[in-house]
């Protein structure tokens, strides 16, 4: 039996406010804020009581008690009850995985509607104990004498008592990804200077969003706080000149703290649904989401870390029979900007596109007065699992706005990278228009 795909719809999203680490979030749990920015489409949307058929998404940072997360943060909100919650994590590319996964299914039919939200905290960081402590804590447990649970601590040294934080070096390597980055810069010879050109960019194009009132609906108050508290509005392209590298103090380094994105406490939702269900609610299309792909690279054996959206791209390109060139917006998760510069060198590098990509032809360059139009992660902030949401909700307004087409590219960690391309749904009436 054949079955006809769906289209599936954009309807929008919501965020609450970006805030650095250890600031206004500073006591807030992924589940508090997942659970804000749900409700923020809740009421956005006039949700309450309704039933979603799925709800998907998670957090990279996590604590043992969120093993459910997704689903206790629905349980928290004014969702009808019986919504699921799925919760998955893959990287920065969480939540906009969760949205390709939902697609998926209203695409087959299985479903009718679905949000994709993430959720991250690094002052909620799980900080544990060290392992052979952990050890000796759970065989106390089994004893049942208070003399046999004594012997348990023969051999005690005080430096089991020092807390293990969270690893922010790959496991195959043991590099963090600022170091995995400075790499990708070395070998694509990234100079300092357009790095800090393009944070100086994002930061412009940001603080001119909020200023426009651009941001308005699609940030929602949470917890005191009105607005991201990263954006420097007075911003100075002199003064990122002079700031130290943090990765490589060798005088080869090239990453700053200006120059990549800040640890970021914050959550994203972004509602999905078939045309009938957004219809039958009488709530507009913004865009629809056309196509999708996930990649991985060798990045142990020094393909590039964050490199692996080059070859999601690629491979969603040869699927759609699109060019490069062919977009009206370009949505490049900036993790760095020596990333975002990397990827956009490597499209235009004919020896990688042949090797890496298995192309007779660079891709080509784009038009960067089409990348990232309203900033993006360096100057927001990146809490990991909720950028892919804050990139949709964003790329389906502007394309709501303004028409055309969009694709989104986010690097991972782990080698990955995920990549979509959005439509507007308001083409063929603008084109009737005009």
């Amino acid at each position: 039996m054949t079955q006809t795909l769906r289209r599936v719809a954009v309807l929008g999203g919501v965020r609450i406010p970006f805030c650095r680490s250890n600031t206004f979030y500073a006591d807030l749990s992924n589940l508090d804020m997942m659970t804000g920015a749900l409700n923020g489409l809740v009421e956005k949307f006039h949700l309450q009581g309704v039933h979603i058929d799925e709800v998907v998404g998670g957090a990279v940072v996590t604590h043992s008690r969120d093993w459910n997360l997704a689903r206790e943060a629905v349980l928290g909100t004014e969702l009808a009850p019986s919504t699921p919650g799925i919760t998955l994590m893959q990287a920065c590319g969480t939540s906009l995985q969760a949205a390709l996964m939902i697609a998926g299914n209203i695409a087959s039919g299985q479903i009718e509607s679905g949000i994709a939200v993430g959720s991250d905290t690094t002052s909620d960081a799980p900080i544990v104990v060290s392992k052979r402590l952990a050890k000796r804590l759970t065989e106390m447990a089994q004893q049942k004498s208070v003399w046999d649970k004594i012997k348990v601590f023969k051999g005690f040294s005080p430096a089991e008592l020092i807390p293990q934080p969270p690893s922010v070096a790959e496991p195959q390597t043991g590099l963090s990804m600022g170091q995995h980055c400075e790499l990708m810069a070395q070998e694509f010879q990234i100079p300092r200077a357009e790095q800090d050109r393009l944070a100086y960019e994002s930061h412009k194009k940001a603080a001119e969003a909020y200023g426009s009132g651009y941001m308005d609906d699609l940030v929602v108050p949470f917890a005191g706080v009105f607005r991201d508290n990263n954006i420097r509005e007075d911003i100075d392209l002199d003064k990122l000149a002079t700031l130290r590298t943090v990765f490589d103090k060798s005088g080869r380094g090239t990453l700053t703290a200006a120059n990549s994105t800040p640890l970021t406490d914050g959550a994203a939702a972004a509602l999905l649904a078939s045309e009938e269900w957004a219809a039958s609610r009488g709530i507009p299309v913004q865009a629809w989401l056309t196509a999708y792909q996930t990649a991985a690279n060798n990045f142990v054996e020094g393909e590039g870390l964050l490199m692996a959206p080059t070859i999601a791209v690629s491979k969603l390109l040869d699927r759609t029979g699109f060019k490069l060139q062919d977009f009206d917006f370009y949505e490049i998760h900036e993790a760095f900007a020596a990333q975002v510069l990397a990827t956009l060198k490597a499209w235009e590098d004919p020896e990688y596109c042949r090797r890496v990509l298995g192309k007779d032809q660079p891709l080509g360059s784009i038009d960067r007065s089409k990348l990232n139009v309203k900033g993006s992660s360096i100057a927001y902030g990146h809490p990991f699992a909720a950028t892919g949401a804050r990139i949709m909700a964003n790329l389906a307004k502007l394309l709501y706005e303004h028409g055309g087409r969009g694709l989104i590219s986010i690097c991972t960690a782990g080698g990955m990278g995920v990549a979509a391309i959005m439509e507007s749904a308001r083409a063929a009436e603008m084109q009737a228009a005009a």
